[in-house]
């Protein structure tokens, strides 16, 4: 028998959803290239604060225009083939009146590359091409792990007592309203930034968008239903009174996950609003609230599965 995961794909996954999984996983393996070639071009411009002589710092400044030209060629493919699905989908909200999770996203790439563009073709100004580049690799790393997710849900759910409408429904609604308010809050301190500390506007702006992408959130009910399910295809015996505390237990890990990853980007709005949070440290956060939400769902998974001795998740047998 095949071992599943939380993330396997369901026996009779249509051809076309394995073909969007295989693009995913394509746009996600370039994006993590480019990333780690743009962060080694970038290294000059790290030590520009340096103290150094004026000959030393001359050919500093001429080795960080170059690398700046050579990370905007690598930034390109990444930010319109990667990112496409991104574009995609934010015109897809804007032609709807809508504001889903990928105007705030598409935002925050444009925000951070277009200036660093212009500053790249006036030899002059900060750029941001390997914040551009973390963040989009790091987005599509979550959006893979929430596709596959997703896919495995689309699975039989056998034996499943609870409705799991309402807590997709919940998840959506939350991450309505955080887009909404996060992208109101970028503009107000933005334009704030703007008139106190222009230098700074485009970081401080650049970080609050890209925290205000809900990866985490929209993964939090996909991957417990994802464990449940892989649970129910690995113990296909299990009992009513076993089902029902599987059922629960996956409800309240989902709940775990939303919850928790909402209180994370709370948490981290104020760092990012008075610019203590850099860019790409934006996007790492955003990539590990992510993955805590996968984890949270595997140790579901690992615990329902552990021998028979061992206390069903924790409880007293």
């Amino acid at each position: 028998m095949r071992k599943l995961s939380i993330f396997s794909p369901p026996p009779q996954l249509p051809e076309a959803a394995r073909r969007a999984r295989r693009h995913m996983l394509a746009r996600c393996g370039l994006a993590w290239l480019g990333m780690m070639q743009v962060m080694m071009f970038a290294f000059p411009g790290y030590l520009r604060s340096g103290a150094r002589g004026p000959e030393s710092q001359a050919s500093l400044d001429q080795a960080i225009i170059l690398m700046n030209w050579i990370s905007l060629i690598l930034t390109v493919p990444v930010v319109l083939y990667c990112a496409w699905p991104v574009w995609r989908g934010a015109w897809r909200c804007l032609l709807r009146l809508r504001v889903g999770m990928d105007v705030p996203v598409a935002l925050g790439i444009a925000a951070a590359f277009l200036p660093s563009v212009i500053s790249t073709w006036r030899a002059s100004g900060e750029v941001y091409f390997d914040s551009v580049t973390m963040f989009v690799a790091f987005l599509l790393t979550a959006r893979y792990l929430e596709l596959c997710a997703r896919q495995a849900v689309d699975g039989p759910l056998l034996g499943m007592s609870t409705d799991t409408t309402a807590l997709f429904a919940s998840a959506n609604r939350l991450a309505f309203w955080f887009v909404l308010i996060q992208l109101a809050l970028a503009a107000v301190v933005g334009l704030y930034w703007l008139g106190a500390a222009p230098d700074r506007a485009a970081a401080v702006t650049v970080a609050l968008l890209v925290m205000s992408c809900p990866c985490a959130m929209s993964m939090s009910v996909p991957t417990a239903v994802a464990a449940r399910r892989a649970v129910q295809l690995r113990l296909p015996a299990l009992g009513r009174a076993e089902a029902l505390l599987l059922d629960a237990q996956m409800a309240r890990v989902a709940r775990q996950n939303l919850y928790g990853s909402l209180a994370w980007h709370i948490l981290m709005t104020p760092l990012a609003a008075f610019g203590w949070v850099q860019p790409w440290l934006a996007a790492i956060t955003m990539l590990m609230s992510s993955l805590a939400v996968a984890a949270n769902a595997w140790r579901l998974y690992r615990q329902a599965l552990a021998p028979k001795h061992t206390v069903w998740y924790g409880q007293a047998a």
